[in-house]
C-alpha cells in the first residue's frame, strides 16, 4: 500500500514539475515572439517621415562702395523674390533602442535629429549697379547665404517645424500602441510612456 501511495505522490510531483517547466518554456516562447514582433514593427516604421512646405519672401539688397577717398559713393541694389521648397525629414531607421525581455520593456535610446532642406528659387528685379561697383558673383553668393539664413530662422519660428514633430510623434505612437497591446512597457530614455499624451510631451 505504501508503495502505491509513494508511486502516486511521485507521479503527482513529476506532473507538477513537468507542467511548471512547460509553462516556463511557453512563457519564454511568447516573450521571444513578442520581442521579435516588436523588432519587426520598429523596422517597418524605420522610414523617412517627411513634411513638405513652401515659403515666399521678398528681399532688398543694397551695397555701397566708397571711391576716390570717399569723395564718391557707388551703389548697387536689387529686389530679390524667393520661392523656397522646404522639407523636414526624420530618418527613423536610425532610431537606437533596446528590448529588455526580462522586464518586458522597449527602451528608445535616441531619435535622429530632423534634416531640414531648403531649395530656394531666386528671381532678381530692379537690378541697379554703377560702373565702378558692378554686380559680381560674390554678390549673388552673399544674397543666397543671407536669404537661406533668414529662411532658416523663419522656419524655426513657424508652425512648420512643430507640424513635422507632430508627424514624428504620430509614427512613434505606433510603438506605444503595439507594446501596450502586448502588455509591454515603452520607455524613452528614463521616461516611462504611460499614455499617448505623455508620448506627445517628451522632449525630442
Amino acid at each position: 500500500m505504501k508503495k502505491i501511495i509513494f508511486g502516486v505522490v511521485l507521479a503527482l510531483l513529476f506532473s507538477f514539475f513537468f507542467k511548471k517547466c512547460s509553462d516556463k518554456r511557453n512563457d519564454e516562447t511568447v516573450i521571444k515572439e513578442h520581442s521579435a514582433l516588436i523588432a519587426k514593427q520598429i523596422k517597418n516604421v524605420g522610414k523617412l517621415v517627411v513634411t513638405e512646405g513652401s515659403f515666399s519672401e521678398v528681399f532688398s539688397y543694397k551695397k555701397s562702395k566708397a571711391l576716390f577717398a570717399d569723395l564718391m559713393i557707388a551703389n548697387k541694389q536689387a529686389i530679390v523674390i524667393v520661392n523656397a521648397d522646404v522639407t523636414i525629414a526624420y530618418d527613423l531607421s536610425k532610431i537606437e533602442y533596446d528590448i529588455d525581455e526580462v522586464n518586458k520593456v522597449v527602451i528608445i535610446k535616441s531619435i535622429p535629429e530632423e534634416e531640414i532642406k531648403i531649395n530656394p528659387d531666386f528671381e532678381y528685379y530692379d537690378v541697379q549697379a554703377d560702373f565702378f561697383n558692378p554686380f559680381e558673383a560674390n554678390d549673388y553668393n552673399e544674397i543666397k547665404t543671407t536669404v537661406n539664413a533668414q529662411l532658416a530662422k523663419k522656419i524655426e519660428a513657424s508652425s512648420f517645424k512643430s507640424n513635422a514633430e507632430n508627424r514624428l510623434i504620430s509614427e512613434l505612437s505606433k510603438f506605444y500602441i503595439l507594446t501596450n497591446s502586448l502588455g509591454w512597457t515603452l520607455q524613452y530614455n528614463k521616461t516611462k510612456i504611460e499614455d499617448l499624451e505623455s508620448l506627445e510631451s517628451i522632449k525630442l
